[in-house]
């Protein structure tokens, strides 16, 4: 489709001036089109459906601009529906979904609804405020894994957390550490490239090139990130980037660890590496907090290790080794020459407030 010049215009106006994000993606998929963009790619790159696109192309060519970007007036008082209704809808999306399905969307919501002859009709929009009434946004996860709080879980807990109260000490810097499985990917069609006005564009099909594991350790109060690419993350790996590590920090009296408690992640991985001697010598060096068995989250390298994936990476195709290695030792430089401190605000007394078992358990004295 082609928009009208004076029509291009405005679209570029209301791109940059509008305070209304519906408006906005419509006038960013009129000016994708505009472009040559195709149905499917307008709809993947704003994140709707391509039915919407054509909508939305349909209302401009046969209405004009102000059709396609705004919806018309509805006339007359709103449908009102009863508790009884509002009641069925909560309970429906509260059980499981269709088969096939992952979770309740609006569409099948309604479908369902008018199936059951619940409603003989009901807009998204409808919908939408009967779920926001009541709190419920059935599209929405958040990934929080917390087992029953037994004293043990607790214990590490808050030993973690007594970890991070300490002020930044040089003599005993806070180090943690994590490990991220990175999947090698290459390009089966070169990536166009980027020019004003158009967008990168990448094939969909990719080649799979085995995969690697990055060590991930971040000092989170002095901002300094140190990762190394190994092609494994076996005990002897661990071995190594703990002894890297030890030799950094060759000057304090002892470097206080905080990592999980990951089978290799002991004593053991070092003296089967360096031997009995030597292992145990660099393992003396730390003073070795574990996080709670699903306590991971407890991890301040679990921040570092996002931040280096999203600017690192990104979604980048990375097809050996090497080339990861190269960017890796890049971004290390430039982190580090940044300083960026991480801010933790997860105390032993929010803890306490969010889990509430303070009164249920007898702490011991941390």
């Amino acid at each position: 489709m082609l928009l009208k010049d004076k029509d291009r215009g405005e679209i570029l106006r209301i791109i940059k001036t509008s305070s209304d994000a519906r408006v906005i993606y419509r006038a960013n998929a009129l000016n994708l089109r505009h472009k040559g963009f195709t149905l499917i790619e307008v709809a993947d790159i704003l994140e709707i459906t391509s039915r919407t696109v054509l909508n939305i192309e349909q209302n401009y060519d046969q209405r004009g601009l102000d059709s396609a970007l705004h919806d018309d007036p509805r006339p007359g008082q709103p449908i009102r529906f009863d508790d009884r209704i509002k009641s069925h809808i909560v309970a429906l999306v509260c059980s499981d979904p269709p088969e096939g399905f992952d979770r309740w969307t609006l569409e099948l919501i309604q479908e369902k609804v008018i199936k059951d002859d619940i409603v003989d009709s009901i807009s998204h929009e409808m919908i939408r405020i009967i779920l926001q009434e009541h709190d419920l946004q059935p599209w929405r996860q958040r990934s929080w894994c917390v087992p029953a709080l037994d004293e043990e879980f607790i214990e590490k807990m808050e030993d973690v957390l007594k970890v991070y109260e300490r002020p930044l000490n040089g003599s005993r810097p806070l180090v943690c550490l994590d490990e991220k499985p990175v999947q090698l990917l290459d390009h089966v069609r070169p990536p166009s490239g980027i020019e004003p006005g158009k967008i990168r564009k990448v094939d969909f099909e990719y080649q799979r090139n085995g995969t690697c594991s990055v060590f991930c350790a971040v000092e989170p109060l002095a901002g300094r990130y140190i990762n190394q690419v190994t092609q494994q993350r076996t005990g002897k790996d661990f071995a190594k980037f703990l002894s890297s590590i030890e030799r950094r920090y060759e000057d304090a009296d002892k470097i206080v660890l905080v990592m999980d408690n990951l089978n290799t992640h002991c004593l053991k991985s070092l003296t089967d590496f360096y031997g009995q001697d030597e292992g145990e010598r660099i393992w003396k060096r730390f003073e070795v907090h574990y996080t709670p068995k699903h306590g991971s989250w407890l991890n301040q390298a679990e921040i570092a290790i996002n931040i280096y994936a999203r600017q690192c990476l990104g979604k980048s195709r990375i097809p050996d080794i090497d080339l990861l290695r190269k960017k890796t030792a890049a971004w290390n430089r430039i982190a580090n020459r940044k300083r960026v401190t991480i801010n933790w605000t997860f105390s032993r007394k929010s803890a306490r407030a969010k889990f509430r078992y303070g009164e249920k358990i007898n702490l011991k004295s941390h």
